[in-house]
């Protein structure tokens, strides 16, 4: 296979992982995500404002979340996150620091 059709096939698994979490499983809280895999949405939008920036493309968080998200965080938080368990939220503490530390 050609680098170029690796790039986009690539490209395209992104998109559709990014569709999955976006609109076919909204139920699916971020907290969740983290706990169980090490990463979550917001991950995957800070991810892609890496390689932004890497491209030296200026990108900061908030509108690398907006692109991914598609709206704003406010806006998803309204429509989709649920509140967390203590205990969800205590193995979410866990979970950013073994996977994320001080980045986020």
């Amino acid at each position: 296979m050609d680098k170029q059709t690796e790039i986009e096939l690539q490209a395209a698994a992104f998109r559709r992982l990014q569709k999955h979490l976006m609109e076919d499983r909204t139920d699916v809280q971020n907290i969740d995500m983290m706990n169980l895999a090490g990463f979550c949405r917001n991950c995957l939008s800070r991810w892609y404002q890496e390689a932004a920036n890497e491209k030296g493309i200026e990108l900061g968080k908030d509108e690398a979340r907006e692109i991914f998200y598609g709206m704003t965080m406010d806006e998803w938080k309204s429509k989709y996150q649920t509140e967390a368990s203590p205990e969800k939220q205590a193995a979410f503490k866990v979970a950013f620091e073994e996977n994320v530390g001080t980045k986020d």
